[in-house]
Protein backbone atom coordinates (compact mmCIF):
# COMPACT_ATOMS: atom_id res chain seq x y z
CA UNK A 1 0.00 0.00 0.00
CA UNK A 2 1.33 3.45 -0.94
CA UNK A 3 2.37 5.84 1.80
CA UNK A 4 -0.21 8.55 0.96
CA UNK A 5 -2.98 5.95 1.16
CA UNK A 6 -1.80 4.90 4.62
CA UNK A 7 -1.78 8.54 5.76
CA UNK A 8 -5.30 9.09 4.36
CA UNK A 9 -6.66 6.01 6.12
CA UNK A 10 -5.00 6.95 9.40
CA UNK A 11 -6.43 10.48 9.11
CA UNK A 12 -9.93 9.08 8.68
CA UNK A 13 -9.31 6.85 11.68
CA UNK A 14 -8.18 9.86 13.74
CA UNK A 15 -11.33 11.79 12.79
CA UNK A 16 -13.53 8.88 13.86
CA UNK A 17 -11.62 8.54 17.12
CA UNK A 18 -11.93 12.26 17.90
CA UNK A 19 -15.66 12.17 17.17
CA UNK A 20 -16.17 9.16 19.45
CA UNK A 21 -14.06 10.74 22.20
CA UNK A 22 -16.06 13.99 22.02
CA UNK A 23 -19.32 12.05 22.28
CA UNK A 24 -17.97 10.12 25.27
CA UNK A 25 -16.69 13.20 27.12
CA UNK A 26 -19.96 15.05 26.56
CA UNK A 27 -21.04 18.55 25.56
CA UNK A 28 -18.81 20.25 28.11
CA UNK A 29 -15.88 19.72 25.76
CA UNK A 30 -17.47 22.02 23.13
CA UNK A 31 -18.79 24.68 25.54
CA UNK A 32 -16.96 27.05 27.87
CA UNK A 33 -13.91 25.05 28.97
CA UNK A 34 -12.48 24.85 32.44
CA UNK A 35 -8.69 24.72 32.96
CA UNK A 36 -8.48 20.93 32.95
CA UNK A 37 -10.85 20.60 29.97
CA UNK A 38 -8.76 23.13 28.05
CA UNK A 39 -5.60 21.06 28.66
CA UNK A 40 -7.44 17.85 27.74
CA UNK A 41 -8.74 19.32 24.48
CA UNK A 42 -5.29 20.51 23.36
CA UNK A 43 -3.58 17.24 24.29
CA UNK A 44 -6.15 14.99 22.61
CA UNK A 45 -6.04 17.13 19.48
CA UNK A 46 -2.24 16.90 19.30
CA UNK A 47 -2.24 13.16 19.87
CA UNK A 48 -4.88 12.58 17.20
CA UNK A 49 -2.96 14.77 14.73
CA UNK A 50 0.24 12.80 15.26
CA UNK A 51 -1.32 9.41 14.45
CA UNK A 52 -1.66 9.83 10.65
CA UNK A 53 1.89 11.16 10.19
CA UNK A 54 3.71 8.62 12.35
CA UNK A 55 5.91 6.53 10.04
CA UNK A 56 7.08 3.97 12.55
CA UNK A 57 5.38 0.61 12.78
CA UNK A 58 4.33 1.47 16.33
CA UNK A 59 2.01 4.29 15.16
CA UNK A 60 -0.91 2.59 16.91
CA UNK A 61 0.63 3.51 20.27
CA UNK A 62 -0.85 6.96 19.71
CA UNK A 63 -4.31 5.44 20.07
CA UNK A 64 -3.20 3.85 23.33
CA UNK A 65 -2.12 7.27 24.60
CA UNK A 66 -5.48 8.69 23.53
CA UNK A 67 -7.30 5.92 25.38
CA UNK A 68 -5.31 6.68 28.56
CA UNK A 69 -6.18 10.37 28.31
CA UNK A 70 -9.87 9.64 27.80
CA UNK A 71 -10.03 7.20 30.71
CA UNK A 72 -8.15 9.64 32.95
CA UNK A 73 -10.47 12.47 31.94
CA UNK A 74 -13.57 10.37 32.61
CA UNK A 75 -12.16 9.39 36.00
CA UNK A 76 -11.42 12.99 36.96
CA UNK A 77 -14.85 14.17 35.77
CA UNK A 78 -16.45 11.44 37.92
CA UNK A 79 -14.44 12.64 40.94
CA UNK A 80 -15.44 16.22 40.17
CA UNK A 81 -19.10 15.24 40.39
CA UNK A 82 -18.52 13.54 43.74
CA UNK A 83 -16.14 16.01 45.39
CA UNK A 84 -16.02 19.81 45.64
CA UNK A 85 -12.34 19.64 46.63
CA UNK A 86 -11.45 17.84 43.39
CA UNK A 87 -13.33 20.51 41.41
CA UNK A 88 -11.40 23.23 43.21
CA UNK A 89 -8.08 21.52 42.42
CA UNK A 90 -8.74 20.76 38.73
CA UNK A 91 -10.93 23.70 37.71
CA UNK A 92 -10.01 26.31 40.30
CA UNK A 93 -12.42 28.62 42.10
CA UNK A 94 -14.38 31.67 41.12
CA UNK A 95 -12.67 34.94 41.97
CA UNK A 96 -14.42 38.11 43.11
CA UNK A 97 -13.20 41.08 41.06
CA UNK A 98 -15.61 43.81 42.16
CA UNK A 99 -17.55 44.03 45.40
CA UNK A 100 -19.91 46.86 46.36
CA UNK A 101 -18.58 48.95 43.47
CA UNK A 102 -14.95 48.55 44.62
CA UNK A 103 -12.35 46.86 42.42
CA UNK A 104 -10.31 44.26 44.32
CA UNK A 105 -6.79 44.87 43.02
CA UNK A 106 -5.25 41.85 44.73
CA UNK A 107 -7.69 39.50 43.00
CA UNK A 108 -6.99 41.19 39.65
CA UNK A 109 -3.29 40.51 40.10
CA UNK A 110 -4.02 36.95 41.18
CA UNK A 111 -5.90 36.32 37.92
CA UNK A 112 -3.33 38.35 35.93
CA UNK A 113 -6.14 40.56 34.64
CA UNK A 114 -5.45 44.17 33.69
CA UNK A 115 -7.87 47.04 34.18
CA UNK A 116 -8.27 47.31 30.39
CA UNK A 117 -9.26 43.66 30.20
CA UNK A 118 -11.66 44.05 33.12
CA UNK A 119 -13.35 47.06 31.51
CA UNK A 120 -13.59 45.15 28.23
CA UNK A 121 -15.34 42.29 30.03
CA UNK A 122 -17.73 44.74 31.70
CA UNK A 123 -18.54 46.44 28.40
CA UNK A 124 -19.36 43.06 26.89
CA UNK A 125 -22.09 42.89 29.58
CA UNK A 126 -23.30 46.40 28.63
CA UNK A 127 -21.79 47.86 31.82
CA UNK A 128 -19.74 51.04 31.36
CA UNK A 129 -19.54 52.36 34.94
CA UNK A 130 -17.83 50.41 37.71
CA UNK A 131 -20.03 52.22 40.25
CA UNK A 132 -23.06 50.45 38.72
CA UNK A 133 -21.62 47.05 39.68
CA UNK A 134 -22.72 45.46 42.93
CA UNK A 135 -20.78 42.26 42.38
CA UNK A 136 -18.51 40.88 39.62
CA UNK A 137 -16.68 37.59 39.61
CA UNK A 138 -14.55 35.56 37.23
CA UNK A 139 -15.81 32.04 36.61
CA UNK A 140 -13.50 29.04 36.29
CA UNK A 141 -14.06 29.24 32.50
CA UNK A 142 -12.57 32.78 32.48
CA UNK A 143 -15.90 34.53 31.86
CA UNK A 144 -16.76 37.56 34.01
CA UNK A 145 -20.34 37.73 35.31
CA UNK A 146 -21.82 40.92 36.71
CA UNK A 147 -24.60 41.77 39.16
CA UNK A 148 -25.76 45.39 38.89
CA UNK A 149 -26.81 47.49 41.84
CA UNK A 150 -30.52 47.34 42.62
CA UNK A 151 -31.34 50.75 41.14
CA UNK A 152 -29.56 49.84 37.86
CA UNK A 153 -31.27 46.49 37.30
CA UNK A 154 -34.02 46.30 34.66
CA UNK A 155 -37.59 46.54 35.94
CA UNK A 156 -39.37 43.18 35.95
CA UNK A 157 -43.05 42.30 35.90
CA UNK A 158 -42.70 41.20 39.52
CA UNK A 159 -41.53 44.70 40.46
CA UNK A 160 -44.72 46.05 38.88
CA UNK A 161 -46.86 43.42 40.65
CA UNK A 162 -47.86 41.98 37.28
CA UNK A 163 -48.32 38.30 36.56
CA UNK A 164 -46.26 36.81 33.75
CA UNK A 165 -48.03 34.13 31.75
CA UNK A 166 -46.03 31.17 30.44
CA UNK A 167 -44.96 31.63 26.84
CA UNK A 168 -43.89 29.16 24.19
CA UNK A 169 -41.00 29.86 21.86
CA UNK A 170 -41.60 30.41 18.11
CA UNK A 171 -41.63 27.06 16.35
CA UNK A 172 -40.72 26.07 12.79
CA UNK A 173 -43.64 24.31 11.08
CA UNK A 174 -42.14 24.01 7.56
CA UNK A 175 -38.50 23.40 6.69
CA UNK A 176 -37.18 22.69 3.19
CA UNK A 177 -40.73 22.25 1.90
CA UNK A 178 -41.56 19.58 4.50
CA UNK A 179 -44.12 19.75 7.31
CA UNK A 180 -42.72 19.54 10.85
CA UNK A 181 -45.55 17.46 12.30
CA UNK A 182 -44.10 17.13 15.81
CA UNK A 183 -43.60 20.88 16.11
CA UNK A 184 -47.11 21.50 14.79
CA UNK A 185 -48.55 19.17 17.41
CA UNK A 186 -46.52 20.95 20.10
CA UNK A 187 -47.98 24.31 19.07
CA UNK A 188 -51.48 22.84 18.64
CA UNK A 189 -51.54 23.70 14.94
CA UNK A 190 -53.55 21.65 12.46
CA UNK A 191 -52.62 21.11 8.84
CA UNK A 192 -56.00 22.57 7.82
CA UNK A 193 -55.15 25.85 9.56
CA UNK A 194 -51.71 25.96 7.94
CA UNK A 195 -53.10 25.14 4.49
CA UNK A 196 -55.67 27.92 4.87
CA UNK A 197 -52.95 30.43 5.77
CA UNK A 198 -50.85 29.36 2.78
CA UNK A 199 -53.87 29.49 0.48
CA UNK A 200 -54.36 33.16 1.40
CA UNK A 201 -50.97 33.80 -0.18
CA UNK A 202 -51.58 31.38 -3.10
CA UNK A 203 -48.90 29.02 -1.80
CA UNK A 204 -48.54 25.33 -1.03
CA UNK A 205 -46.20 23.60 1.39
CA UNK A 206 -43.80 22.74 -1.46
CA UNK A 207 -43.43 26.47 -2.27
CA UNK A 208 -42.20 27.31 1.26
CA UNK A 209 -38.54 27.08 2.24
CA UNK A 210 -39.17 28.00 5.89
CA UNK A 211 -42.25 28.85 7.96
CA UNK A 212 -42.46 29.71 11.64
CA UNK A 213 -45.36 30.33 14.02
CA UNK A 214 -44.99 32.53 17.10
CA UNK A 215 -47.01 32.11 20.33
CA UNK A 216 -49.53 34.72 19.11
CA UNK A 217 -50.31 32.60 16.05
CA UNK A 218 -48.53 34.84 13.55
CA UNK A 219 -47.14 32.91 10.59
CA UNK A 220 -43.81 33.91 9.03
CA UNK A 221 -43.16 32.53 5.54
CA UNK A 222 -39.97 32.46 3.48
CA UNK A 223 -40.47 31.16 -0.06
CA UNK A 224 -38.06 29.27 -2.26
CA UNK A 225 -38.44 31.90 -5.01
CA UNK A 226 -37.37 35.26 -3.65
CA UNK A 227 -39.05 37.98 -5.71
CA UNK A 228 -37.60 40.94 -3.84
CA UNK A 229 -34.87 41.72 -6.34
CA UNK A 230 -37.17 40.92 -9.27
CA UNK A 231 -39.75 43.42 -8.04
CA UNK A 232 -37.04 46.08 -7.79
CA UNK A 233 -36.07 45.43 -11.41
CA UNK A 234 -39.70 45.62 -12.52
CA UNK A 235 -40.18 48.92 -10.72
CA UNK A 236 -37.00 50.28 -12.27
CA UNK A 237 -38.08 49.24 -15.79
CA UNK A 238 -41.49 50.83 -15.31
CA UNK A 239 -39.91 54.09 -14.15
CA UNK A 240 -37.64 54.20 -17.21
CA UNK A 241 -40.58 53.52 -19.54
CA UNK A 242 -42.61 56.30 -17.94
CA UNK A 243 -39.77 58.78 -18.36
CA UNK A 244 -39.26 57.78 -21.98
CA UNK A 245 -42.96 58.20 -22.74
CA UNK A 246 -42.89 61.65 -21.14
CA UNK A 247 -39.88 62.58 -23.27
CA UNK A 248 -41.69 61.34 -26.39
CA UNK A 249 -44.70 63.52 -25.58
CA UNK A 250 -42.51 66.58 -25.00
CA UNK A 251 -40.66 66.03 -28.29
CA UNK A 252 -43.95 65.77 -30.16
CA UNK A 253 -45.09 69.06 -28.62
CA UNK A 254 -41.83 70.72 -29.63
CA UNK A 255 -42.16 69.35 -33.17
CA UNK A 256 -45.72 70.61 -33.58
CA UNK A 257 -44.85 74.03 -32.16
CA UNK A 258 -41.69 74.56 -34.22
CA UNK A 259 -41.87 76.72 -37.35
CA UNK A 260 -38.39 75.75 -38.56
CA UNK A 261 -38.57 72.63 -40.75
CA UNK A 262 -35.10 71.33 -39.94
CA UNK A 263 -35.66 71.58 -36.18
CA UNK A 264 -39.15 70.13 -36.51
CA UNK A 265 -37.77 67.18 -38.46
CA UNK A 266 -35.09 66.63 -35.77
CA UNK A 267 -37.74 66.57 -32.98
CA UNK A 268 -39.87 64.10 -34.93
CA UNK A 269 -36.86 61.87 -35.60
CA UNK A 270 -35.92 61.82 -31.88
CA UNK A 271 -39.53 61.13 -30.92
CA UNK A 272 -39.66 58.18 -33.34
CA UNK A 273 -36.40 56.77 -31.96
CA UNK A 274 -37.79 56.90 -28.42
CA UNK A 275 -40.99 55.14 -29.53
CA UNK A 276 -38.91 52.33 -31.04
CA UNK A 277 -36.88 52.05 -27.83
CA UNK A 278 -40.08 51.84 -25.77
CA UNK A 279 -41.43 49.09 -28.03
CA UNK A 280 -38.20 47.09 -27.60
CA UNK A 281 -38.35 47.41 -23.82
CA UNK A 282 -42.04 46.67 -23.50
CA UNK A 283 -41.85 42.85 -24.04
CA UNK A 284 -39.06 42.58 -21.43
CA UNK A 285 -41.15 44.46 -18.91
CA UNK A 286 -44.39 42.53 -19.52
CA UNK A 287 -42.69 39.14 -19.47
CA UNK A 288 -41.35 39.78 -15.98
CA UNK A 289 -44.57 41.16 -14.57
Amino acid sequence: MQEWTIVALRTLLAIVILFVITKILGKRQVSQLSLFEYITGITIGNLAASIPLERESSWYLGTVSLAVWVLTTLGIEYLQIKSKKVRDITDGRTTILIKDGKILEDNLRKERLTLDELMEQLRSKNVFKVSDVEFALMETSGEVNVLLTKDKQPVTLKDLNMQQLPEKEPTAVIMDGQLMEQQMAYMGITQQWLDAKLKEKSLTVKDVFFAQVDPQGELYIDQYSDNVQLNKVQDSNQTVLTLLEQCTTELQKLASGSSEQQRKHLYEQCSQSLKEAIQEMQPVNTSKS
